[in-house]
């Protein structure tokens, strides 16, 4: 089984590496040379080096001068994982076996933009890592493999990130030994139960103290790194904020986002309801007792 492999992040880099492991024939590589968009960026080139993998940097993976590299490898089967555009007609149809994709998600739910952050930001308690033969709309073909995974209060962007890539590298190597001996199960997505999370924007990292103290701690850890972090407005500055913490504040007479308590490295703010203790921030000079934020 011919394999052509397309990825530009973190989990792409994880992916490829698991695929050399388990000695599948790995025909191809496209990726980026460098990404302004993925804050996960992996650079893949170094491996497919060691290995003596033809590779291929690209941009557009549409292009004719690309969709004719890929030909040319002859790939029997395509694995997208990490690849933020859209794959269109020409490229979905040309190998025999399809194109596999991957989504971190409870697929039909959930399909779309950001799963990891979304998934943290609504306070969901569980979710899915998920691979599916790709069609032309967004994360609606046939399921491949799909497993759940528990989200944890303690849970970060960055140890949901670790714990989707491991859970994930054990499908893959259950799921192409099947493909190979084409003993696989192709699971058809039932659309009425779908909806799409929509692309996040700056204002979505936006933390405001009248929310919830719950909801503000879902948008932190949500945003943490490898993402590039909820904010604060202070002053005509955007504070990024890393990491915090709910703290119960029974006081329902004061009002939001008032600073209550202050030291040499943390703050802590009213919010709606109880307040948040910020533990990790770019602040450089602390926000006073009494400041509004």
């Amino acid at each position: 089984m011919r394999i052509l492999f397309i990825g530009t992040v973190e989990f792409s880099l994880q992916a490829l590496e698991k695929l050399i492991d388990i000695k599948s024939d790995i025909v191809g590589v496209c990726t980026k040379e460098v990404s302004s968009f993925n804050s996960d960026f992996a650079d893949l080139v170094p491996l497919c080096k060691r290995n003596e993998i033809p590779f291929k940097y690209i941009d557009d993976i549409n292009s004719k001068e690309n969709i004719a590299w890929i030909r040319a490898v002859n790939p029997d089967i395509i694995f997208c994982f990490g690849w933020s555009s859209l794959i269109k007609k020409e490229l979905l149809k040309m190998p025999s076996m399809g194109i596999i994709g991957y989504h971190p998600a409870k697929l039909p739910q959930n399909r779309g933009r950001h799963p990891l952050i979304w998934a943290l930001v609504l306070g969901l308690r569980e979710s899915a890592s998920t691979f599916f033969f790709m069609r032309e709309g967004a994360d609606d073909g046939d399921i491949l493999s799909q497993m759940d995974f528990e989200i944890l209060y303690e849970d970060d962007a960055s140890s949901v990130y670790e714990k989707v890539i491991a859970i994930a590298l054990k499908q893959i190597e259950d799921f192409v030994p099947k493909l190979q001996k084409s003993t696989y199960q192709r699971i058809p997505q039932d659309h009425t139960q779908s909806n799409v999370w929509r692309k996040r924007g700056m204002r979505d990292g936006l933390i405001d103290f009248r929310m919830s103290s719950d909801a503000i701690y879902n948008l932190v850890r949500g945003l943490s790194k490898p993402y590039v972090g909820a904010h604060i407005e202070y002053g005509d500055e955007n504070i990024s904020v890393w990491k915090v913490e709910e703290v119960v504040c029974a006081q329902v007479n004061l009002e939001p986002g008032k600073v209550l308590e202050s030291d040499i490295s943390t703050i802590v703010v009213k919010c709606y309801t109880n307040a948040i203790k910020i533990l990790e921030h770019d602040f450089k000079v602390l926000p006073k007792v009494g400041e509004y934020l």
